[in-house]
């Protein structure tokens, strides 16, 4: 696979620019973009909205991501076909954000973490994605989509419901106390497209099922709304407004977004935000969740996408464009985005070429917004709460959650399960901390099992001849590092009646760090002073690169060292020898 791009995350318009033109950009590579956009597109639509009012504001609002955020990302983004907007997993950190800040409070809080990003990307933060473990993502990610589907019960069951608890058990709770009370026409138009964004799929029509669902749901429940006395439910246009000219008009603004200081966007008490030290301190959490979640999914979603293309992306430059949209979003009203997979993988399967594809895609919603804003009004609230129940059914990762609880270590399944658990008893960012915290302990504990010393005898592989009588051979494997250094050279300590020459082997050694380099030189310290001869064999790589550093060097006599096991032997033996016959030490330098 070759790479895609160069790495060049200082200058991701330029990079963008390369990839456009890169192999000749005709009219049928323009051709199969435009199509390949406006498929996803016609996705987008239900589903930014949908997005918008699962994370606690207007449907306009998700929009307004899908056009802005997602049409800069395409440009300065590392991944050719990654398409970018809000997503599923966003949702349970942006509701909290609305519920306690409004949209002011939620527009800054992703401005921030734009930032973020930017700095994560300068800093070539790209690859550190592969440090995060995948039980880690998948105990999260499942754990997410649990706490999405809880927050559509409301609008699928058509509770009447002043506020949503912030915590799972509580929602659960106030959710199971009212159930009762469901509201049928609601229910019946919920549980018909569900059902419908399940089967239709299995017919292979090439329409999407989001498409079909949505225009399903919304002419069935103005057909029955006409039809039958009291069916009645609630539609995005009975449940939200907009301003103009003073005047408040149900629905979605159908206008360009226009420019505003993100806090200047109003706060919880509808009244302009406002900006100050206080509120970015107190945001600065929030936005760092939204970056770290950001750089995750969007890394994650080039990846998908490097697999599904044969091309190969560019993360930091990734980073620096997921960074550039978000930044820039908020100042028309845009919440955070980042790499959509399930959007990205359609992108792909309809035939998108390059970047443009996903410039078309948010030029179509542009379109949609413009055009057919009074029509999406009329989209039911539980019709959308069921898309979001299958977006997060397929976001759970089910299969992949049963096959790690089946065949991992009982270490990775400890994590999988006190992520998932974190996730969705408390939230996100404690899970991820948590998780990558235990998922290192315990890493370093395997690796402390594989790492080691012993005694050995005349049964050495690299020993063509006994050891001379008092002479001891400890060799140590691994890696010797604070997790294991001290459990590494504790036997050396012990090593019975005192040996004229102990040959330390540290060949197998692959990497050795402060802590080792510590217990190291406290035991050869130990040897010495209570006479004994020392060689430290097998030295080469990062360990000799460390202790060359630590200023260890041939003490003639006392410390010898050597390359390798048989020319340490030969150096013991020639001490020794000389030593025996009276002779003085001469100056052996290290080889």
């Amino acid at each position: 696979m070759k790479p895609d791009r160069e790495h060049s995350p200082y200058l991701p318009f330029a990079t963008a620019l390369r990839d456009k033109l890169r192999g000749g950009y005709h009219l049928s590579k323009l051709r199969a973009d435009l199509l390949a956009g406006i498929t996803v597109g016609i996705v987008a639509v239900p589903l930014a909205m949908a997005l918008a009012i699962g994370s606690g504001v207007p449907p306009q609002y998700g929009l307004y991501t899908a056009i802005v955020a997602g049409l800069l990302i395409a440009l300065t983004g590392g991944s050719r076909f990654s398409v970018s907007g809000p997503t599923a997993a966003f949702i349970v950190v942006l509701h909290p954000i609305a519920e306690k800040y409004g949209l002011g409070g939620l527009v800054t809080a992703g401005c921030m973490a734009g930032i973020m990003l930017i700095g994560m990307g300068v800093a070539r933060m790209g690859k550190l994605i592969q440090f995060i473990p995948y039980p880690v993502t998948t105990g999260f990610t499942t754990g997410i989509a649990v706490v999405i589907a809880s927050l559509q019960f409301k609008d699928f069951f058509g509770l009447q419901l002043a506020a949503q608890p912030e915590h799972f058990l509580d929602r659960l709770w106030l959710v199971g106390q009212t159930l009762p009370s469901s509201h049928l026409p609601d229910l019946l138009i919920g549980a018909l497209t569900l059902a419908l964004l399940l089967w239709w799929p299995r017919l292979k029509t090439g329409f999407p099922a989001p498409l079909v669902g949505m225009v399903a749901a919304t002419a069935l429940a103005w057909l029955l709304g006409r039809c039958v006395d009291g069916f009645e439910v609630a539609t995005i246009a009975s449940r939200f407004s907009y301003i103009k000219d003073g005047q408040a008009l149900p629905g979605i603004p159908p206008f360009l977004p226009h420019f505003v200081l993100p806090w200047q966007l109003p706060g919880p008490d509808g009244q302009p935000l406002g900006l100050s030290l206080g509120l970015v301190k107190d945001l600065l959490g929030s936005a760092m969740a939204i970056a770290m979640l950001g750089a995750i999914e969007s890394l994650l979603c080039a990846v998908v996408a490097d697999g599904m293309t044969g091309t190969k992306h560019d993360p930091d430059a990734e980073l620096i464009g997921q960074g550039i949209g978000n930044v820039v979003a908020p100042f028309f009203g845009g919440i955070a985005a980042t790499g959509a997979l399930a959007r990205t993988a359609a992108n792909i399967r309809a035939g998108a070429r390059g970047p443009l594809a996903a410039v078309f895609h948010a030029l179509f919603i542009l379109l949609v917004l413009l055009a057919l804003a009074p029509l999406l009004g009329y989209l039911p609230m539980a019709a959308l709460a069921a898309l979001l129940l299958l977006v997060a059914w397929n976001m759970s990762e089910l299969n992949h959650f049963r096959h790690i609880v089946q065949v991992a270590p009982g270490s990775d399944i400890l994590v999988l399960l006190v992520c998932f658990g974190l996730t969705v008893i408390f939230d996100m960012v404690i899970a991820i901390g948590v998780g990558v915290v235990l998922a290192a302990l315990l890493f370093m504990n395997r690796m402390a099992e594989l790492t080691g010393g012993k005694h050995v005898e005349a049964d050495h592989p690299h020993l063509e001849s006994p050891l001379p009588d008092g002479v001891r051979l400890y060799k140590v494997t691994g890696s010797l590092f604070f997790g294991a250094a001290e459990k590494a050279m504790s036997a050396l300590r012990d090593i019975g009646a005192r040996p004229r020459a102990v040959i330390i082997d540290i060949e197998g050694v692959t990497v050795m760090d402060v802590s080792g380099l510590v217990e190291l030189d406290a035991s050869i310290n130990q040897l010495l002073g209570d006479g004994v001869l020392v060689a430290v064999a097998g030295l080469r790589g990062q360990p000799a690169l460390l202790m060359r550093r630590a200023g260890l060097r041939n003490v003639p006599g006392k410390l010898l060292l050597s390359a390798n096991l048989v020319q340490a032997l030969m150096r013991v033996r020639r001490y020794l020898e000389e030593s025996d016959l009276g002779q003085p030490l001469l100056t052996d330098k290290m080889t």
